[in-house]
């Protein structure tokens, strides 16, 4: 298992592109993205819990009934949601997709993200498409990355080669996700593509074990969007034997799907609305994996605790009180607490009381670009992480303003 280059293109069979096509008024900002496989893929995805859902997530929820796919489709600056055409521009832009690169429309995966509320115009993702699917290319990986992106400050993407059964696969994934992010389905916009032979039935269990350790354990706000989906396409053309059932391709598989999302996940918390901090909480010593997640994402979703990491303050009865309040049964009096960066790490907390520190040496530690609050619960084997990122003033900035 190594990191390569190379993004969503990584795999064999795989090229993108992206393009400003006109939705967006900055015209310096690409905002429609496209990743095509040359032969038909198996595919499957998750999506957001939230009640509302986009009308994207609809129609590519029918599209992947049959565990198939070929193209992605993905617009930014308008999500497409809360509109009473919705569907329509949705099966629209899938149809629009499918005529130029001469594929079925049920084989496009089609995604938006961006304002909520108001009416897509298909107009400009028609005129832009001819110009976004001529320039398909294996190294479009870039520019399909950048134009998903909405308040986002840098593009996120990531690619691994790992081994199955002899025959070397790769793997690679972009994503999109600033703010509105918030544990519970997977989170934002992720899409995922592979060279390996795996069946769709194969590819849904993995996505639902992964996220519960990655996406769903990833927070910048604590709003859960109507938008997120992670989806993932494998075609094959690594030539490794298929994967239809639990076994060791099936674990290596898994290893390289994770080392994907854990990549993201940390790039999506570090680059938070606002944000100047990633937090990584790490809880260790939980009786078992829900009181470990439970707890984990308690101290990363605190306003509290982000806003002290904001302002590198070694506050760590906010990190108790989190745990205190998550609804996980754990006994306070055997909660030790720690932070660590760059600069080293430093005990604050013993059994649930407080120890005696250096303030100095404490905010040395935390003013660092990223922070581990490591919390041990006392009471078992079992071990989660959660990402976020801290609260700062720029956040209410970007959101007060966003639609306007």
């Amino acid at each position: 298992m190594q990191l390569i280059n190379g993004g969503v293109c990584a795999a064999q069979g795989f090229t993108a592109n992206g393009i400003h096509c006109g939705i967006r008024k900055n015209t310096t900002k690409a905002d429609l993205a496209l990743v095509y496989s040359e032969i038909p893929a198996n595919a499957a995805a998750i999506y957001t819990t939230n009640l509302v859902k986009g009308a994207p997530l609809l129609v590519t929820k029918a599209h992947l009934a049959n565990g198939k796919a070929q193209a992605v489709i993905c617009n930014s600056g308008n999500a497409n949601t809360c509109n009473a055409d919705g569907i329509e521009i949705a099966e629209k832009m899938s149809q629009l997709t499918a005529d130029q690169l001469g594929i079925a429309a049920d084989d496009v995966v089609v995604a938006s993200t961006g304002v909520i509320g108001q009416r897509l115009n298909v107009e400009p993702i028609a005129a832009g498409l001819p110009q976004l699917a001529a320039g398909l290319s294996a190294e479009g990986a870039d520019a399909a990355a950048k134009a998903i992106m909405t308040t986002d400050t840098i593009d996120k993407k990531v690619a691994v080669e790992f081994e199955l059964g002899g025959k070397v696969c790769r793997m690679g994934g972009m994503a999109k996700g600033s703010g509105m992010i918030h544990p519970n389905m997977a989170t934002m916009l992720v899409f995922i593509t592979t060279d390996a032979a795996i069946s769709a039935p194969m590819i849904q269990k993995a996505l639902r074990c992964d996220v519960q350790d990655t996406f769903n354990m990833t927070s910048v706000d604590g709003d859960t969007s109507t938008n997120d989906m992670v989806t993932l396409l494998a075609n094959g053309l690594a030539g490794n034997a298929e994967i239809t059932e639990e076994g060791e391709d099936f674990a290596a598989f898994m290893k390289a799907l994770n080392t994907i999302t854990m990549h993201l996940c940390r790039m999506i918390a570090g680059d938070g609305e606002g944000a100047t901090r990633l937090i990584e909480c790490m809880v260790t010593g939980a009786a078992d994996m829900a009181v470990a997640r439970t707890a984990a994402k308690s101290v990363i979703c605190s306003s509290l605790v982000k806003a002290a990491m904001f302002g590198a303050d070694a506050n760590w009865g906010r990190i108790l009180c989190a745990i205190g309040y998550s609804g996980a049964d754990v006994d306070v009096t055997k909660v030790d607490v720690a932070f660590r960066s760059a600069k080293g790490e430093i005990p604050v907390c013993k059994d649930g009381a407080g120890i005696d520190f250096s303030e100095e040496i404490a905010k040395e530690i935390l003013l660092e670009k990223e922070i581990e609050i490591l919390v041990s619960l006392g009471d078992g084997d079992c071990a989660a992480t959660a990402w976020g990122c801290d609260l700062t003033y720029d956040y209410v900035k970007i959101n007060g303003d966003y639609r306007t």
